[in-house]
């Protein structure tokens, strides 16, 4: 009886000392979870002549994200809000949806509808290779862009991203 008790002890200890161990944080390069900065280029659509597209990206545990560019100020746009998932060996697949904004024809539209209406919504789907290290990603991005009234305006907009792992 007295082996038995010092076994489960032993169990016992070994199975708290390995639950009470921390996780490896997002900045150790494990995974896709933490801040990310990359530079986009759309090889087609109506984001093909921008040269200087930047994303930030937020990858939170659980599977939600979030996503700005250095344009959301021109018309202002919101961030982009989505899912992301892993589907194989340093492979993550995510969907991210923003709202855009009617770009008016004056300062006087501004003033007279109260700011920029909204336009439409934009889906893009992106295919995430992390690298070897975890600190960078490559990616392919397709975008699609719908009016109002859910119509889609584009279609099938390619771009491919280089991005790197934010850290002090």
């Amino acid at each position: 009886m007295r082996k038995l008790t010092i076994g489960i002890f032993i169990l016992l200890t070994v199975l708290l000392e390995q639950s009470c161990k921390e996780n490896s944080s997002p900045s150790e390069g494990i995974g896709l979870v933490g801040a990310w900065k990359g530079k986009v280029q759309f090889k087609s659509g109506a984001f093909a002549s921008v040269k200087d597209f930047e994303f930030m990206y937020v990858f939170n545990e659980g599977g939600t994200m979030t996503e700005s560019s250095n344009y959301d100020g021109a018309p202002p746009v919101p961030p982009a809000y989505g899912i992301w998932r892993k589907t194989g060996d340093r492979e993550f697949e995510s969907r991210y949806e923003f709202f855009f904004t009617r770009v008016p024809k004056s300062f006087d539209d501004i003033t007279a509808s109260g700011g920029f209406s909204p336009a439409g919504y934009g889906i893009l789907r992106e295919t995430i290779t992390l690298s070897q290290d975890g600190q960078s990603f490559r990616s392919i991005i397709k975008y699609d862009a719908f009016d109002l009234a859910g119509n889609q305006i584009e279609s099938g907009s390619e771009a491919e991203t280089e991005a790197k792992r934010m850290s002090f």
